[in-house]
């Protein structure tokens, strides 16, 4: 279950991530996960969000770098280790992750990751029965 995220290029500079924010909450698009990396002339603002589509379009409208990655959901409980039993799984294919961020809520925990290979990944937590969330339940958590 391949999950559209929002990938924002944004220059460090006062403002820049409210701008992005305001912008799609004067849209009622709502934000479900979002992490910043940033490098000292740039960040990098990924996020899922309830509408990526005309996120997308709002955010090119006002002048922002942005483009859709495909990135995996995975649910586990909220317990201790249990994030990592599900990136062994991916490891253990020698398949690179090339970033992540998780997040909880109540007894459930979430990683969004972006894989080298996605299809791979998703096929190997597959064939261990993990819990994959689309887009969906991910919004809906």
């Amino acid at each position: 279950m391949i999950i559209k995220q929002l990938s924002v290029f944004l220059e460090n500079k006062t403002g820049r991530l409210t701008e992005v924010l305001t912008a799609l909450g004067a849209e009622k698009i709502n934000v479900k996960a979002l992490t910043v990396a940033d490098t000292s002339d740039f960040g990098i603002l990924r996020m899922i969000v309830s509408d990526p589509e005309r996120a997308l379009h709002l955010l090119r409208e006002k002048g922002f770098s942005v483009n859709l990655t495909d990135v995996i959901s995975i649910a586990t409980p909220c317990e201790a280790g249990s994030f990592a039993k599900a990136l062994a799984l991916i490891s253990e294919k020698n398949i690179s992750i090339e970033y992540l961020y998780g997040f909880s809520i109540g007894q459930k925990a979430a990683i969004v990751l972006r894989a080298e290979d996605a299809q791979s990944a998703l096929e190997a937590l597959k064939s261990s029965k993990m819990d994959l969330l689309n887009a969906e339940e991910l919004n809906n958590l």
